[in-house]
């Protein structure tokens, strides 16, 4: 049986072979994309027999909320099972009036980022097209009635340009008028940098935004860090990064994990701050949501402090990044391995009712 999500494009085409009008096509889509639709039932406007009919040839949801969990400032986060038995995690985040969601482009991660939860046991696949709108469409319904989905990141678990043409494909379907309706210009996509990617990106014309992630000034401490960096390196990322802004006219983010005593000491703000010297771009830092079972930590507030000082200091503009979701490990990657055993696939942390 077909996903539904992932066949949005060929439904005129299956309409066709059941002799029925391809205006069906747009009802349907509006039921899922707009009118948050939760069953073929639901779709009160279709003819019966073509409710029937979807219900026999496709499958509207194909993963299963394993748990669910809220935190008192507003940040929600879904575990989910595929079909396939594969764990991922999604999450919205409320901020004055912007609801962001976060999603996901792979079942784990093959960056290697050593402070992440996300890749500590490697990549397992790319998710389909629908699999990630699922995660969208999960997300949307978890909002009121007064509230509007305004901003999309694919910063969940793995890495976007890995999955580019899911990635593309889901984040059209998005920013169309007739799907989510979310501007370009509110969608962001997070690489660790992989600069063919980011060419490539560009080349489509999406005019995305898109998220690099540093996470150091230099090559040395970057190769520790992001063990993808040593068949890559800061400087063809930073040129591709450079090419991207050129070709769309979107201002760069980078983002900077800060972990205590590691990357956050002066010297490497120094040292970052005359690396992006001059760019038109945005350096997002996120102080770090420590991990069980990893040795990093939150750097102080001192340290914090003096390391925008004397970013500001060479001219960045600098944003720091309000932890949100701490108490429900909204970081990536932090639920699916406290709640699975990654080796077997089994429930280690049954879902309560004081978690959904």
């Amino acid at each position: 049986m077909k996903h539904l999500l992932a066949e949005l494009d060929s439904l005129p085409e299956w309409l066709a072979t059941k002799g029925l009008p391809r205006f069906r096509a747009a009802q349907i889509r509006r039921w899922l994309l707009q009118s948050r639709a939760e069953s073929f039932d639901a779709m009160s406007d279709l003819p019966a027999a073509l409710r029937r009919e979807l219900e026999q040839d496709f499958q509207l949801w194909t993963t299963t909320i394993l748990k669910h969990q809220q935190s008192e400032d507003g940040t929600e986060k879904l575990l989910l099972r595929l079909h396939d038995g594969g764990v991922i995690e999604c999450v919205l985040l409320r901020d004055g009036p912007r609801r962001t969601i976060c999603v996901s482009s792979q079942v784990g991660c093959a960056m290697g980022c050593v402070f992440c939860a996300s890749g500590l046991n490697g990549v397992e696949r790319n998710l389909t097209s629908g699999e990630i709108l699922e995660q969208m469409l999960r997300l949307q319904r978890l909002l009121t009635s007064e509230e509007r989905l305004s901003h999309i990141v694919m910063m969940g678990m793995g890495e976007p340009l890995a999955n580019l043409e899911n990635v593309t494909k889901t984040l059209a379907i998005a920013s169309d008028e007739q799907g989510l309706g979310i501007s370009a210009r509110r969608i962001t996509i997070s690489t660790v940098g992989l600069p063919p990617a980011i060419r490539r990106l560009a080349e489509l014309d999406c005019r995305y935004h898109l998220a690099v992630s540093l996470h150091a000034p230099n090559d040395q401490l970057r190769d520790q860090l992001v063990p993808v960096n040593r068949k890559i390196g800061i400087a063809a990322i930073l040129e591709a990064a450079d090419e991207f802004f050129e070709h769309t006219g979107r201002r760069l983010t980078f983002e900077y994990v800060l972990l205590d005593q590691l990357n956050d000491r002066p010297a490497h703000a120094e040292e970052l701050g005359r690396l992006l010297a001059g760019r038109v771009a945005l350096l997002n830092v996120i102080p770090y949501n420590p991990v069980a079972g990893l040795p990093y930590k939150t750097p102080s507030n001192k340290a914090i402090a003096e390391f925008r000082e004397i970013l500001e200091r060479h001219g960045v503009t600098v944003k720091f990044r309000q932890r949100k979701g701490d108490k429900i490990n909204a970081a990536c990657g932090q639920l699916r391995r406290q709640t699975v055993d990654l080796a077997t696939g089994s429930l280690v942390n049954l879902p309560t009712l004081a978690d959904r």
